[in-house]
């Protein structure tokens, strides 16, 4: 009894480290961008703000460095970002049940092709899609951004949502069409509840990688009027220094709506784990 109590204590002990250790970087990220210049280059480093202050965040919103309000970059950044879950879901979705549900020559060729295109560094593939997007006309074009966020999430989708729809008993299938029902009613009231886990993760994933993500969005968009939050953010680093009260409250504003997102899904998540269970 001693031992289990004891093995249980150092694991709490040790989930609490890591939690700790894993958010403690966004809590001085939240504190610095409520200090004032004094405490942030204090050489006492004080990790709560003695004189809290909103002068940081109204800089940024305002578009204090650039002349460019927050809010343009906020829309580019989610006018990318829900293109890309939206596209990327539906097109995993697809696939998915192309993969687990039919059988088609080269069927494994192109489940190994999923794994395959994950091993390839994104940052090899700028210069081809640079030139890919030139050619097609999309270059400097939110358009073109959400259609190489869309071609990165879509093998993850993919290989994600084939176990999810695979792990649907064909049966209930089966015999929704023997009642009568045709195959997008099969898909619809069916098969979409039961993989609605696997498309809320995926469609976190996708979000999170266009929300996030800079090196394309920095090659490809030249106008100042198309470019997205990770850009925005760019234009605080310089040569005679680095702005850490605005950076900080940048990258505040910038997680917010990663959390919401979360948040606004995540019950789907947990509701859509039990929809649809079935009596043996």
């Amino acid at each position: 009894m001693n031992a289990r109590r004891l093995r249980k204590i150092a694991l709490n002990t040790a989930g609490i480290a890591v939690f700790v250790v894993s958010a403690f970087p966004v809590f001085w990220m939240i504190s610095t961008a409520f200090k004032p210049n004094q405490e942030i280059f204090s050489s006492t480093p004080h990790p709560v703000p003695f004189h809290p202050t909103l002068h940081h965040f109204d800089y940024v919103i305002n578009g204090g460095i650039a002349g460019v309000p927050f809010w343009h970059y906020f829309v580019n950044s989610l006018a990318v970002a829900l293109g890309t879950v939206v596209v990327s879901g539906l097109l995993a979705l697809l696939a998915a049940v192309a993969v687990a549900r039919f059988r088609f020559r080269f069927r494994t060729t192109f489940l190994v092709l999923l794994l395959v295109v994950q091993m390839v560094p994104a940052e090899a593939l700028v210069i081809p899609m640079f030139v890919d997007l030139r050619h097609l006309g999309l270059l400097n074009s939110l358009v073109g951004l959400t259609a190489v966020y869309v071609g990165f999430a879509l093998p993850f989708g993919t290989w994600m949502l084939r176990g999810f729809v695979a792990a649907v008993p064909k049966d209930l299938e089966d015999a929704a069409a023997i009642d009568g029902a045709g195959p997008i009613r099969i898909f619809f009231r069916i098969l979409l509840p039961l993989v609605a886990p696997g498309l809320v993760a995926t469609s976190i994933f996708s979000f999170i990688t266009a929300w996030n993500e800079l090196i394309f969005a920095y090659t490809f968009l030249k106008d100042q009027d198309k470019a997205t939050l990770p850009i925005m953010l760019q234009f605080f680093f310089g040569r005679s220094g680095n702005d850490w009260g605005p950076i900080m409250a940048a990258s505040t504003l910038l997680t917010l709506p990663v959390i919401a997102f979360f948040l606004l899904v995540q019950r789907r998540m947990v509701s859509g784990l039990v929809a649809g269970a079935v009596k043996g």
